[in-house]
């Protein structure tokens, strides 16, 4: 029967009145419902939070954990040089015959000159650590509001989160300019990760122009934590340029890249290398298919796809997207059979999995999990109840009570069906009860 609509949350049928109780403990027992709800919203929307707001978070933090730990290298090195001109001077005061007032002058400027550098150095790099801090607690603050002031302050941070996901997936899908844009429209730069995914698109800009230094930089920056991911971002760079060589017939200089670069090579590494290395005995334009993969253009988006994801990666972010997650379980959470049934008729006209373009984006994913369904009527979009009574005209199709009642006193009695676009009269309906 069309109409059907599941539901998450059973229904409740009662009445409001208590026979039992007096009116004040109705409203001490509506209050603490009202206050259970609250604490039961609270703590939906703390899970909420902390399963689809990870990266928000996240990335800040890192960004902050890179920036103390690349300043702590530098500062122990300017550290170490202050005590080097330090223990110079010390040792040539001590020493026989005295240095001469011009030499003292000269180590001491030295001296000097490298404790402002460290005093430079040391501003530049607290001064950095402030401003990720800050951005961390930016980003603290507007999470903490979720839920909290009035309707209107609710729907205002419900807005910026949904622009926040659509920021987010933009830039993953490498639609740098236009994210950039609804960051500027939106005022919402400092609750994006748009710095992180700017450097990253000068990488991916080389890479589609077949240049790789920038890319090999980056690699060489992040070389730490890319050995822990086992990443093979930088050997499949060296393979590219390996394939280059060949395409343009420097096969001697192939050589001596692949003995540079292919023998320090992980044990993981090596089925591909012989593979590679047949390429020399082949012509660029080979028909054999194995090969035609390695020397295809192809191999450029891969990399840069690749690249994408190594750089996701390095900041513990998800490959997919959150607004995807986000768009996938709602389409979930209301998808019904009703959706995908080969007659039109039946598609609710307000459920998002019916609209075409959603109905095939859902067809993958599992259908909604309801306890309880409920009807609703097709011409109001009103619950069908025992407020509301399903009425069933001749032609099969059911509306609710109130809105067939409404047509009949507009229509002398006669009532209009859209599906089937006749007339009835309103006595001809017939009462549903549903088991």
């Amino acid at each position: 029967m069309d109409g059907f609509v599941p539901v998450s949350e059973n229904l409740s049928m009662m009445g409001s009145h208590n026979i039992f109780g007096t009116n004040s403990q109705i409203s001490e027992n509506d209050t603490s419902s009202q206050h259970t709800a609250e604490v039961d919203g609270s703590s939906q929307i703390n899970r909420c939070m902390a399963a689809l707001e990870h990266s928000t978070i996240k990335v800040p933090y890192e960004v902050l954990n890179r920036k103390f730990r690349t300043a702590q290298k530098v500062l122990e090195r300017e550290v170490s040089a202050v005590a080097a001109c330090t223990s110079e001077m010390q040792a040539a005061l001590s020493g026989s015959p005295m240095p001469r007032p011009q030499q003292l002058t000269q180590m001491i400027r030295g001296v000097m000159s490298q404790v402002s550098s460290l005093k430079r150095k040391a501003r530049e790099a607290v001064a950095g650590e402030v401003e990720c801090a800050r951005a961390v607690r930016r980003r603290i603050e507007h999470l903490d509001q979720a839920g909290k002031g009035s309707a209107a302050a609710r729907a205002a941070w419900e807005s910026t989160r949904i622009d926040r996901l659509i920021t987010d997936f933009l830039l993953r899908e490498g639609c740098y300019r236009t994210a950039k844009k609804l960051v500027e429209l939106r005022n919402i730069k400092s609750l994006t990760n748009l710095g992180l995914f700017e450097n990253a698109y000068e990488v991916e800009q080389s890479l589609e122009r077949r240049d790789v230094s920038k890319c090999l930089a980056w690699c060489h920056e992040n070389k730490t934590k890319l050995k822990k991911l086992n990443s093979s971002l930088e050997f499949n760079i060296r393979i590219q340029e390996f394939i280059d060589m060949i395409k343009r017939n420097e096969r001697m200089s192939a050589v001596w890249h692949a003995r540079k670069y292919f023998s320090a090579q992980d044990c993981k590494q090596l089925p591909s290398i012989p593979q590679c290395m047949a390429l020399l005995a082949f012509p660029a334009d080979t028909k054999i298919p194995e090969y035609q993969v390695l020397l295809s253009d192809s191999r450029w988006q891969d990399l840069i796809q690749q690249f994408r994801d190594e750089n996701l990666r390095l900041y513990h972010l998800s490959l997919q997207a959150t607004f995807t997650v986000v768009v996938q379980a709602g389409l979930s959470a209301l998808k019904t059979p009703q959706c995908y049934k080969s007659n039109k008729e039946s598609f609710n006209p307000d459920c998002p999995v019916c609209v075409p373009t959603l109905n095939s984006l859902a067809k993958e994913l599992p259908y909604a999990h309801c306890s309880q369904s409920r009807l609703v009527c097709f011409l109001s979009g009103e619950t069908m109840n025992e407020n509301n009574l399903p009425l069933m005209l001749p032609n099969g199709y059911v509306y609710g009570s109130n809105a067939l009642e409404a047509q009949a006193a507009a229509n002398n009695g006669e009532v209009f069906c859209p599906r089937s676009e006749t007339k009835f009269q309103l006595s001809d309906a017939q009462k549903v009860f549903v088991m």
